[in-house]
């Protein structure tokens, strides 16, 4: 369990090479900057930057082979959580990151621009407007529950993709809120950096993605 910010960083810098930490300070920076303009995350909770915000994003490696091909789908970004840090240590992979808030998407285009991820590009606009394509992996920390998330991003997903959905303390709860026929397709992992929170963890299969 990640108890600390020492912790939470020595984690991250195992994902990582020296580059991409460098490429996070960056992104630690101008979040604590574009913080005191708009609110990009709970100001109590920047002195755990990097449990709460960092570590939290990049546990979610854990879950997906290393060599994954595809696209990377992050909805709701925000402040970029986990979508920019993800981009932060695997560059090479194609991070989409969806964020409908004009101010927000503006910032997440400036902020990707000046940590160098070229392959890395934000969608600013509501999910229901953006073009359809296959997803390897959605991922979404804080955007909708889950029966809805499912409902508006089935689209993007094949029997191939792997969500990654960080549900804090109600993932439990969440998962049971789907029907009997989805229910069984995903399952809660515990989160690393609070150990009362959840990660639900699964894939949807076609009939289902058809019935969401």
């Amino acid at each position: 369990m990640i108890a600390s910010e020492a912790q939470a960083r020595d984690f991250v810098v195992r994902l990582g090479d020296s580059a991409a930490l460098e490429r996070i300070d960056r992104l630690i920076g101008l979040l604590l900057q574009e913080n005191e303009r708009q609110n990009l995350v709970a100001k109590p909770t920047l002195p755990a930057i990097w449990q709460r915000h960092i570590a939290d994003s990049a546990q979610l490696l854990g879950h997906i082979p290393e060599n994954m091909p595809g696209i990377w789908l992050d909805l709701g970004t925000g402040a970029g959580f986990p979508g920019l840090v993800i981009a932060a240590l695997r560059p090479e992979w194609d991070v989409r990151l969806v964020e409908s808030r004009r101010k927000r998407a503006e910032w997440l285009e400036s902020t990707r621009i000046a940590m160098g991820l070229a392959r890395c590009s934000v969608i600013g606009s509501r999910l229901e407007a953006a073009k359809s394509f296959a997803a390897s992996v959605i991922s979404a920390r804080a955007f909708a529950p889950l029966p809805r998330l499912l409902e508006l991003s089935a689209r993007f997903s094949t029997s191939d993709t792997i969500w990654l959905l960080p549900k804090g303390r109600s993932a439990a709860q969440e998962l049971a809120s789907l029907p009997e026929s989805q229910r069984g397709m995903f399952h809660v992992e515990h989160s690393q950096t609070d150990p009362e929170a959840g990660i639900i963890v699964g894939r949807l299969e076609q009939e289902a993605r058809r019935r969401a």
